[in-house]
């Protein structure tokens, strides 16, 4: 009642955005507290416009801001693509994260009657597909997974028996892109739901959208024909997935970051302190700054890699580039965790409430551990970066 009385008959626009969201004006269960409008008056004032570009600065790439140059598309161009996505909730992470890295195997060495059977499928969204490589015994370590394929004795078929952990989309997948032991080897190999498969979801802080599953395998029987690449080939076919499936990771994690700075910077421009917006004070300045540099960097880096994948072959990507995007994909995990924890702090309680002003803080930084997990460790993937640059090393080269 108090906050009534301070503003009663006043403009509240500073008080009400103080401590409300732009969408509450927007709720259809709030419009009974709206008592009229001024006439011939529109609003100068508006929240997020969905799939619009922001005007807040660093909110976007630069070649996607008004007043800059692209080397990507011209202004033309740029009026007829320039739309962006925003990640909002987590629902999208099984269903589309299940999809970026279970399905690239299929297409890339799946036979043309399995493609033709299982890619109109998933892409019209009838059927969900999941990677399941991962068991509680290796995760990065392929070579040390457990579960094994052996052919029938008419060759045929592959009959599987194993399990899988931390599956995501496994809970409600049709197909299972499956890493196995085999006699030559490591093989690939695609799984149909059917007997012999059990899925159970495995909660997580994360959410259970994302559909993350402990997976069995129990005498289930393959057609030799879902093999996707050779017999004993499926450390070329999962390498060149983790190249994929990496950089998708550094494109979220790029988007995100520059969400929660555009976040950053509307509160500390509406936030009032001692009479001042919260920006006024150099320390929420010195993070801002921070957080920039570290969006910006990952872009760059990531811009890079990206021009380099478009110009190689998997088998190229895998020699040149899986250190780089190894690199990458660990230094933009740990740069949103230091961006998270800064946002934390700029938002302070409403930093940690789930709803309200700080509710895409408090989500991302519940969920950023998550995506420094997703294909591979920080410091696992750190170290690959470095083993690879040593392997390339010239054997002429010294100080």
């Amino acid at each position: 009642m108090t906050g009534r009385i301070i503003v009663a008959g006043q403009d509240a626009t500073e008080a009400f955005y103080g401590l409300h969201r732009h969408e509450v004006l927007e709720r259809p269960q709030y419009k009974r507290l709206q008592i009229g409008i001024i006439a011939g008056e529109d609003s100068k004032l508006h929240g997020r416009i969905p799939g619009e570009i922001s005007g807040v600065p660093y909110a976007e790439p630069t070649w996607l801001t008004t007043g800059y140059h692209s080397p990507y598309f011209t202004e033309t161009d740029g009026k007829q693509t320039g739309k962006r996505g925003r990640r909002k909730t987590t629902g999208a992470e099984g269903l589309l994260g299940g999809k970026v890295i279970g399905l690239p195997p299929v297409l890339n060495f799946g036979s043309e009657e399995l493609k033709a059977k299982v890619v109109p499928e998933v892409l019209s969204g009838k059927k969900f597909i999941c990677l399941a490589i991962s068991e509680a015994h290796a995760g990065s370590d392929v070579m040390g997974l457990q579960t094994t394929a052996v052919k029938s004795e008419d060759g045929k078929e592959w009959i599987i028996n194993g399990s899988k952990k931390w599956i995501t989309n496994g809970t409600f997948a049709d197909y299972f892109t499956v890493g196995c032991k085999t006699e030559d080897g490591f093989t690939v190999i695609l799984v149909e739901r059917g007997p012999g498969v059990e899925t159970k979801q495995i909660k997580t802080s994360y959410s259970t959208t994302a559909g993350t599953a402990y997976i069995t395998f129990d005498d289930v029987r393959v057609p030799i024909g879902n093999t996707l690449g050779e017999d004993g080939g499926g450390i070329f076919v999962m390498l060149s997935n983790f190249n994929h499936e990496r950089w998708v990771m550094c494109c979220a994690s790029a988007r995100s970051q520059r969400g929660i700075i555009e976040e950053c910077l509307k509160w500390t421009t509406q936030r009032k302190v001692f009479g001042k917006p919260l920006h006024s004070q150099a320390v929420i300045r010195s993070k801002l700054a921070a957080m920039i540099s570290r969006a910006e960097s990952v872009q760059n880096w990531l811009e890079n890699i990206t021009y380099q994948m478009c110009n190689m072959s998997y088998r190229q990507q895998a020699n040149k580039l899986a250190g780089q995007i190894a690199f990458l994909k660990s230094y933009s995990t740990a740069c949103g965790q230091e961006t998270a924890r800064d946002a934390v702090q700029i938002f302070g309680g409403r930093g940690i409430t789930a709803t309200g002003m700080g509710q895409y803080i408090e989500h991302y930084h519940r969920t950023i551990p998550f995506d420094a997990l997703l294909g591979g460790a920080e410091d696992v993937l750190a170290d690959l970066g470095v083993r690879q640059a040593l392997r390339a090393m010239p054997q002429n080269a010294r100080l």
